[in-house]
């Protein structure tokens, strides 16, 4: 993998710096980047969440994009929004039971979401990626949260029944998600199987994939298209069918760079 010079690493992270300081808003869905280097790197860090298994199939093993959990590029309210998430790092991650940075919480999202490994912290695909979330978030507060950051969470009227989840299932979600829940044509991603995510991902949880599917399911819908129960019913379907698992034992580790990279 390409890897940006260190200068231009510093001129980037300085510039990223001064943006913020000067109040400069973070940008609407396609408005334009800004130009040289720092612009095409923001747009490689879009196209690598709008068609991650074509552009990094080295490092995922789901057949699915991170725009699958992250609708409209990051940008959609309540949808994975990756707007003013730039700001929440470090973070206390009570599972790795430590402070993380983003590009741990990127990582975190090709083991568990993507089945796959993570890209190298250094590597262009990473820096390409934390570029496009800084950008999305410049402007954004360090420790007040945006609107529309995160899931909203809810309580159904009535225990998930996975059964009647069935059926929603067959009415709303099975015409690009299929029977088999394989997706359909690579542009609707699995929602089980040996291609889906493993079931460590936030996803395998059915409260999370219920607050996500209420605001952004059936694809194309308006936000609480489904009833609260449905959104549980349905999610607590997906969720009865077998995944891959999680093997936490995996080591992990990256190419050593020299020093004079530093």
């Amino acid at each position: 993998m390409r890897k940006l010079p260190l200068a231009a690493v510093v001129f980037l992270g300085a510039l990223s710096a001064a943006l913020l300081i000067s109040g400069w808003s973070a940008p609407a869905a396609g408005a334009a980047l800004p130009s040289g280097p720092y612009g095409t790197l923001i747009q490689y860090g879009r196209d690598l969440i709008e068609r991650t298994p074509q552009l990094m199939p080295g490092n995922v093993g789901a057949a699915m994009s991170c725009e699958a959990c992250h609708n409209a590029a990051g940008t959609r309210a309540h949808a994975g929004s990756l707007v003013g998430l730039y700001a929440e790092f470090p973070q206390w991650n009570p599972r790795a039971k430590r402070f993380i940075s983003l590009q741990d919480r990127i990582a975190e999202c090709f083991l568990y979401s993507e089945n796959g490994r993570p890209p190298a912290y250094t590597s262009r695909e990473m820096e390409a990626i934390t570029a496009y979330i800084a950008w999305l978030s410049n402007g954004r507060p360090v420790g007040r949260r945006v609107v529309g950051y995160g899931l909203e969470k809810f309580t159904p009227p009535h225990p998930a029944d996975p059964q009647h989840g069935a059926q929603v299932y067959a009415q709303r979600c099975e015409t690009c998600h299929g029977a088999d829940g394989a997706g359909r044509n690579g542009a609707f991603p699995p929602l089980w199987g040996t291609r889906s995510f493993n079931d460590g991902a936030g996803m395998s949880h059915v409260p999370m994939m219920a607050g996500f599917v209420r605001y952004a399911m059936p694809y194309g819908a308006k936000p609480n298209t489904l009833t609260p129960q449905e959104a549980y019913d349905v999610a607590a379907f997906v969720l009865s069918h077998p995944r891959p698992h999680f093997d936490g034992a995996r080591a992990v580790g990256f190419p050593p760079i020299p020093a004079k990279d530093f």
